[in-house]
């Protein structure tokens, strides 16, 4: 049987009058989008720019919520506490979803953000106060996420979906972890070097760590963040290559 993988992007990140990468055209390439929720980035009309991109193309909507941290773009660590972090997470994926309903569509998953979602990976109280927060909201709803991390264990306890993704525009660390950003080799921007490795996760489940250690990854869907330079180029080299290879592309949601 042939792999199959669904590929993801991070969009909906302008706001007001800042414009941040190429939804129209990312749109095009990904089968799911996580789209910004008014938190990190994003603002209602983008939302609803957002949906009516994903009904056009026929891709999944996502939430991607993260700190409230504009300045920051959701990339720096805060201090909240894991019930903030719950209530925090419930008014913007309300937000997005009442958006998205206005397009006929819903939101099919959840995806954190930037440095809430590398907490989330490893603080067992904010990766269970955000998993029982989903659950409440609707329990039928899959969260995408880092594998055999802290928000994966409480996605099973909570009786939640959980799928695995993998990146393929960021370096890993022997540890799983991706290469901190600032660091040599933290954001992979060449197109062909990206295609690559998107067919090794997606042909084996693994990857090369950047100390030359193996990686078992077992994506369901590969990360190509719309924000990373030449996205658009990256998106469509990954995509052919898929393609030509013989891996489905489908959305995991």
């Amino acid at each position: 049987m042939r792999p199959a993988i669904d590929l993801n992007s991070d969009l909906g990140e302008s706001f007001g009058a800042w414009r941040v990468g190429d939804d129209e055209a990312m749109f095009a390439l990904v089968t799911s989008a996580n789209i910004a929720c008014g938190y990190h980035a994003g603002d209602p009309v983008t939302m609803a720019a957002s949906a009516r991109l994903a009904v056009q193309h026929g891709v999944v909507l996502g939430a991607h919520p993260g700190y409230r941290d504009r300045v920051g773009f959701g990339r720096r660590a805060l201090d909240t506490s894991p019930a903030e972090i719950a209530a925090e997470f419930l008014a913007q994926l309300g937000a997005l979803d009442g958006i998205a309903r206005g397009s006929g569509i819903r939101v099919r998953y959840v995806k954190a953000h930037g440095a809430l979602y590398h907490r989330l990976a490893t603080d067992e109280q904010a990766a269970h106060a955000f998993a029982e927060a989903l659950a409440r909201y609707d329990a039928s709803l899959p969260i995408l996420g880092p594998p055999f991390s802290a928000l994966e264990r409480a996605a099973d306890a909570t009786g939640l979906r959980y799928a695995r993704e993998a990146f393929v525009d960021r370096g890993y660390v022997a540890d799983g972890s991706l290469v901190p950003r600032g660091e040599p080799g933290a954001v992979v921007d060449d197109p062909a070097a990206a295609a690559d490795r998107a067919l090794e996760l997606a042909e084996t489940g693994g990857i090369t760590a950047d100390d030359g250690s193996r990686l078992e990854l077992a994506p369901d869907s590969l990360c190509m963040h719309g924000d990373t330079p030449g996205a658009v180029e990256l998106a469509r080299a990954v995509r052919a290559a898929l393609e030509a290879a013989g891996v489905e592309i489908r959305s995991f949601a």
